[in-house]
């Protein structure tokens, strides 16, 4: 079956001088569909023992570590959603302690503008009941002033008409009578 080197030497030649290409040549099918079948075969092998399992190791690997990091994100997620929630709920809490503070300090303030606006209130109508008495006083006064000046302006007045000096009591029963 096999062929000698000699042999195939001259097999060429006759191929070469016939002008076949030396793969095409007939006589060279058998040997080159053997060595095909050993190379295949070989390769096969090589591949199903060595390569093969290296890559299926690998896409294993692969595989492992991408569920793992799969795995540790949905981890992170959820303490990331927890961290989120615990952070509206203090968050909130601020919120309500800070709009009670506000409030507490509004009714605060309120109560003492409330005092102090009461106390202005009470001294201001202190001052003002002061100063109405103040008048009033002012005024009797006056109205107690008036009178005798309305005497002695009208006696005055009957002296300059008449050239006589009026009497005193009837000058200031007519004052008197006016005046209501």
């Amino acid at each position: 079956m096999f062929i000698t080197a000699a042999k195939a030497a001259e097999t060429a030649n006759k191929a070469a001088a016939a002008g076949v290409f030396p793969p095409f040549d007939t006589s060279h099918f058998v040997p080159q569909l053997i060595w095909l079948a050993i190379t295949f075969g070989l390769l096969y092998w090589l591949m199903s023992k060595i390569a093969l399992p290296r890559v299926q190791e690998i896409i294993e690997t692969r595989r492992t570590r991408i569920e793992n990091d799969l795995t540790a994100a949905t981890e992170a997620q959820k303490t990331a959603d927890h961290a989120a929630a615990t952070y509206e709920k203090t968050l909130a809490e601020a919120k309500a302690r800070a709009q009670a503070t506000a409030q507490q300090m509004r009714t605060q303030i309120a109560a003492e503008s409330e005092t102090r606006r009461k106390s202005l209130e009470d001294g201001l109508n202190a001052k003002i009941s002061a100063a109405e008495a103040q008048i009033a006083q002012t005024k009797s006064q006056a109205m107690t002033n008036v009178a005798s000046i309305a005497q002695d302006a009208a006696s005055e007045i009957v002296q300059r008409l008449t050239g006589r000096t009026p009497d005193a009591g009837a000058v200031s029963a007519a004052v008197a009578s006016i005046k209501k």
